[in-house]
Order: structure tokens, then C-alpha cells, then sequence
């Protein structure tokens, strides 16, 4: 593989990828770079700031209401659970419950619990419960290589 990269000012960033053969490490490369692009829009002390894919750590449902969860800081979203599940399909977002949706690239360690449910701890230290319904969602993402 060779690696090449150059200054253009005036010019947004542009990223192009040149293969002899579409391959899975080509599929996984496009998606982790396409997933560098992807953010959310939130609102924080009546500000509007981005917060970038790759910083979320889980996204959950409570009371009819989205929160995004970064390594420090919890920020209320303005959409459903199917939106961003649409929004960010083939990307490190893997729905692990009802309410929950987590980002497999901040994944440490995965074990299994009672009534084969399994527990995921993210590399802030936060557990999360997977749920029976949604292992096969984990088992794809572990068979995509994307854990």
C-alpha cells in the first residue's frame, strides 16, 4: 500500500482511493474515512456545536428523548433512534437495545452475563447491557471487523 499525502490550499480536503481490486480492507477503509465526516448538530448552553462521530461514545433514548454521550459530556439531540440508525449505517454505530446505540470503535472489552445478555465496557468505563434481541447486530460488526 502506498500512502501519499499533499498540501492544496484553497481546496477542501479531498480523499482518493485507488485500487487494483475491491476488497473488505477497501470496503472498511472507505467506511472508517467516510465516518470521519459524519456529525451530529446539538445544543449546548443555547449554542449550536458539532459533535463528530468518532467522539460519541453511546447514544440512548430516554423518556422520548436522544442523548449523545462523548467521553465527558452528555448533549440532548433533536431525533428518533431510526433516523440515526439510517444516518450512520455502516459506520462503528451498532444498536445494542431498545434505547441504545453504541460505538463499537470505543469498545474495550465485551463479556458475557446472566440470560445471555452481555455487558460492554467502553474505554471511558461506562457498561452498557446488550441485549439478547440485538447480539447478532454485535456478532456482525465483530464479523465486519469493525470491533
Amino acid at each position: 500500500m502506498q500512502v501519499i499525502k499533499r498540501q492544496v490550499k484553497d481546496r477542501p480536503l479531498t480523499v482518493i482511493i485507488e485500487y487494483p481490486e475491491y476488497t473488505g480492507s477497501v470496503e472498511e477503509l472507505f467506511r472508517r474515512i467516510s465516518a470521519l465526516d459524519i456529525s451530529f448538530r446539538v445544543l449546548e448552553d443555547g449554542k449550536q456545536i458539532k459533535v463528530s462521530l468518532t467522539d460519541i461514545y453511546y447514544i440512548e433514548n430516554v423518556e422520548r428523548k436522544l442523548f449523545i454521550y462523548t467521553e465527558k459530556d452528555v448533549y440532548r439531540y433533536d431525533s428518533s433512534m431510526a433516523e440515526v440508525e439510517a444516518m450512520t449505517s455502516g459506520t462503528g454505530l451498532v444498536r445494542i437495545s431498545r434505547t441504545c446505540i453504541m460505538n463499537t470503535e470505543h469498545l474495550k472489552e465485551i463479556k458475557q452475563v446472566r440470560n445471555s445478555h452481555l455487558e460492554a465496557a467502553l474505554d471511558n468505563d461506562e457498561m452498557l447491557i446488550v441485549s439478547r434481541k440485538y447480539l447478532k447486530a454485535i456478532k456482525d460488526a465483530f464479523n465486519r471487523g469493525q470491533i
